[in-house]
């Protein structure tokens, strides 16, 4: 099914910026209370129309570098650019699917998928009719007037998903988005994730502690070291989804993968 392409980090010195990057990460440090190190000198690159995942032990600083490029976090040291332009805070063009929904739990769900556009000044016809359009596209027409604790949490995160689609923001950034719920939901939006990516062409930046899914979403896996967290390795895994899911999770080319990358990281567990 292709090739594995692999940059090794700790050879490979700061990177170049690419011509198709849209998010730049160059020397990102994080201390917290002085003493706790979370992150340490990061660089990289997340190229425009692709999916790319942060991959690493747990407390290896992943969601706290997606916060920093989503601008709800101060690096102690270092710089994030999106579109050449430095990150001061959030901005339009990202938009974070948290892992614990964050819904409005006294709004309905359109008003809850409509609630960044109304931050945004959207006339109200607007801002509703682009709402249903996401709600539909994530599987939940007929549950627009529902509350979110009406919802299963796998109907949550899909809501959470449409806000953020809704804003038609360029950067996705996805803190283990399907962590909540079952294998055969999670599989579900494995699919639908890999759907709208093809249809929106968005860049999205999505964290796991799943080894299978990362090789199974992903265009570049960043495999991070154990706190603080450094880019130890990025992997192209080069899958070839032509086929059906079955399919491809059960191709040779993507088990070594998952196994490459379980040895990689296993030096990294305690």
């Amino acid at each position: 099914m292709g090739a594995v392409h692999r940059i090794d980090a700790a050879r490979a010195g700061r990177p170049t910026p690419a011509a198709d990057a849209v998010v730049q990460v160059r020397g990102i440090t994080k201390r917290y209370g002085g003493a706790i190190e979370a992150l340490k000198d990061v660089d990289l690159d997340v190229a425009r129309g692709k999916l790319t995942t942060l991959l690493g032990p747990s407390g290896c600083g992943k969601t706290t570098l997606l916060k920093i490029i989503a601008g709800l976090l101060e690096p102690t040291a270092g710089e994030v650019m999106v579109n050449g332009r430095a990150v001061r805070g959030p901005g339009p063009e990202r938009a974070f699917v948290f892992q614990d929904f964050a819904l409005m739990p006294w709004a309905s769900v359109i008003a809850n998928v409509a609630f960044g556009l109304e931050m945004r000044g959207v006339a109200k016809a607007e801002r509703l009719a682009t709402a249903r359009h996401w709600i539909k596209e994530v599987g939940l027409a007929g549950f627009e007037e529902r509350y979110p604790h009406e919802l299963s949490g796998g109907m949550r995160q899909r809501v959470g998903l449409a806000r953020a689609l809704a804003v038609n923001a360029e950067v996705l950034l996805l803190d283990e988005p399907f962590s909540a719920v079952d294998e055969q939901t999670r599989r579900k939006f494995q699919e639908d994730l890999l759907r709208l990516r093809h249809q929106e062409n968005k860049t999205f930046l999505f964290v796991t502690h799943s080894i299978e899914e990362a090789v199974y979403l992903s265009d570049a896996i960043v495999m991070l070291s154990r706190r603080p967290g450094r880019v130890s390795r990025i992997i192209e895994p080069a899958i070839d989804r032509s086929g059906s899911p079955d399919e491809i999770r059960r191709d040779q080319h993507y088990l070594d993968t998952v196994e490459e990358i379980w040895h990689g990281l296993r030096d990294f567990v305690e």
